[in-house]
């Protein structure tokens, strides 16, 4: 066996096993076969499993270029690219959580945060709790790594705003738990296409003289780090609210 196909054979074969065990992963969690850690564990070896085939892909690829072996360069991309579509995901989404603080329960008013009704009773034990208690500086934390984060401020009436605050809900595809006008509270959940992580928030919309103040509160159900995104759905949110 020459070296270049020697080089395909085992990064096929690693590139193949490899999306077995994203595979796995990604049903077993969804299906609740396994739990967040072992789920997420086994999308981090997928990961490096996945690299390894797309290094030993390139380098057949390489050697086949070099030893002119045609016939065997679609079989070492193949190999390559497989593992490296494996392995990008989860990459690129630890990528994006790079410098942000390791916290999973983000809010605009640190002193007096929205509170949860109807979701607080569907949450379990195994979940993330909501007493923001743990880390013991969380409002620090975020603080430092969201200096930007903060309530909205609107000029227009409060009904106007609150309903506005719905549409994009729904807008969204959030899977809403309540909408309470009479409390100015808007409950709901954001699930993640792939592994369906579950992100609850809750909105709060109070009449301020003539303006109107919206806060908000995004926590993820599991995982010690939202990566970020949590703050990011809340900017993003209150940004749209406030262009309407």
């Amino acid at each position: 066996m020459n070296k270049p196909f020697n080089f395909t054979h085992w990064s096929f074969k690693l590139s193949l096993f490899a999306a077995l065990i994203a595979a796995f992963a990604v049903l077993g969690y969804r299906l609740s076969i396994v739990d967040f850690q072992p789920a997420l564990w086994g999308l981090i070896v997928s990961t490096c499993i996945g690299l390894l085939a797309t290094v030993l892909g390139s380098v057949g690829t390489l050697r086949a270029i070099k030893a002119k072996e045609s016939e065997i360069i679609a079989s070492t991309m193949a190999g390559s690219t497989l593992g490296l579509l494996v392995a990008m995901p989860v990459l690129l989404t630890a990528l994006g959580g790079v410098g942000v603080p390791r916290i999973h329960d983000i809010t605009t008013d640190l002193e007096h945060p929205p509170e949860f009704v109807a979701i607080k009773a569907i949450r379990t034990p195994e979940h993330n709790s909501l007493d923001r208690l743990k880390p013991e500086n969380l409002a620090l934390m975020q603080q430092e790594g969201y200096p930007d984060l903060g309530p909205a401020w609107i000029n227009r009436p409060f009904a106007q705003v609150f309903e506005q605050a719905v549409v994009l809900v729904k807008k969204r595809g959030w899977d809403i738990a309540v909408v309470s006008a009479a409390n100015g509270r808007i409950e709901a959940t954001d699930t993640t296409p792939i592994m369906s992580f579950k992100d609850d928030i809750v909105i709060r919309v109070q009449e301020m003289g003539n303006r109107t103040r919206v806060d908000m509160r995004s926590v993820s159900r599991v995982g010690e780090s939202d990566l970020g995104v949590n703050a990011k759905r809340i900017r993003l949110f209150l940004t749209d609210l406030g262009k309407r």
